[in-house]
């Protein structure tokens, strides 16, 4: 397995999938296009089915949450406690929201906030109901779930989490607490770890994954 994405390559990765921070675009720029990949903001790819449609037709009765408003709160869930919980008493149905920030690249708030080792804001989200993965798990220092995990499926060692973190990533990003679970993956399959760019994160000193050069905001 490669090493987990090193600061400079996660930059260089997401500067032209991710948005810059929250306040950065407005709704017209952050609105899908069909459009040329030229176009400002998020470009959705063009697809036309080669295939029998689905039997199953969805009836559409409610309106989808509002996908800048998902945007917002993902990018918020990775550092802004108030704003993230703000959001979400606002519109609960944000809780597992998921942006894709490019090429497939899914992105809960949940997600947001494990891999930069936010545990206030895990907490305010997993007591509302977010659905807990093995990357949370990781970070949260339980060894437990993370065993019983890659019991079931060895494999997972080599899962990757939105914008490639791996779970030794996430593990060492999650600090003291954490270190069991680092030392048992390294166990299953050592890797060389470099500097967490967002180690300090707990502690609101972290990066920013999705501030256009990768650093703090």
């Amino acid at each position: 397995m490669s090493e987990p994405i090193s600061r400079r390559s996660f930059s260089s990765m997401t500067a032209g999938a991710v948005v810059g921070s929250a306040g950065a675009a407005g709704a017209a720029e952050d609105t899908p296009k069909t459009a040329s990949p030229t176009s400002a903001g998020p470009v959705e790819s063009p697809f036309t089915r080669d295939y029998p449609a689905p039997s199953f037709r969805p009836s559409w009765k409610k309106q989808q949450v509002n996908r800048l408003m998902a945007q917002d709160f993902v990018i918020f869930a990775h550092s802004d406690l108030e704003m993230t919980r703000k959001l979400l008493d606002r519109e609960p149905a944000l809780l597992n929201a998921a942006i894709d920030w490019g090429g497939g690249d899914w992105e809960t708030g949940l997600g947001g906030a494990s891999h930069m080792g936010r545990r206030d804001i895990v907490s305010l989200l997993l007591e509302r109901g977010a659905r807990i993965d093995l990357f949370c798990a990781a970070m949260l220092g339980r060894l437990d779930a993370v065993k019983s995990f890659l019991t079931l499926e060895p494999r997972l060692i080599d899962a990757r989490g939105p914008h490639g973190f791996t779970l030794h990533f996430h593990a060492q990003v999650g600090g003291k607490e954490a270190e069991p679970v680092l030392a048992y993956l390294q166990s299953v399959k050592e890797i060389k770890l470099g500097p967490n760019p967002f180690l300090k994160s707990t502690h609101g000193g972290g990066a920013n994954p999705h501030a256009k050069d990768g650093s703090a905001k």
